[in-house]
């Protein structure tokens, strides 16, 4: 038994039972942004959430202790994406990243913005040219510091 498995049984269950991530969320506590990045092995469940989870995927007590364990983070199999979305993303990094970067640093000066104090949310933008993907990614700030 492995996280793999039961991100694979978890999703098995979401399709066999017509599930939502927009559904599910709300019953775990968290966001849909959250909530998915859990199901998919990216994030530790709590207890409750742990239980829920074992609930709503028909999971057995050792594969909801999977949940709770800190997974191995970064899941994509390969340096360059090959899912078609996954690399738009890649792309989008490739091209603009130099400029987040630079916009960044002229605002905040020399640091990061964090992948642990952050959000995310998307949301269908409706446009009659047609529908736009909204994405907001929402990071702490952290400075490098002198030492």
């Amino acid at each position: 038994m492995d996280r793999l498995t039961v991100t694979q049984k978890i999703l098995s269950a979401k399709v066999k039972n017509h599930m939502k991530w927009g559904d599910i969320a709300p019953k775990l506590g968290a966001s849909k942004e959250w909530t998915t990045a859990a199901c998919l092995g990216q994030m530790t469940f709590t207890k409750t959430q742990a239980e829920v989870a074992q609930q709503l995927f028909d999971l057995t007590d050792e594969e909801a202790a999977w949940l709770q364990i800190v997974p191995y983070k970064g899941s994509l199999a390969t340096s360059v994406p090959t899912d078609p979305l996954i690399y738009r993303w890649y792309e989008i990094v490739s091209v603009y990243g130099t400029t987040i970067k630079e916009l960044i640093h002229e605002e905040f000066g020399d640091g990061i913005m964090s992948a642990i104090d952050f959000s995310m949310d998307i949301q269908r933008q409706a446009d009659p040219k047609g529908d736009r993907v909204n994405v907001v990614l929402s990071g702490k700030f952290l400075p490098y510091k002198t030492y």
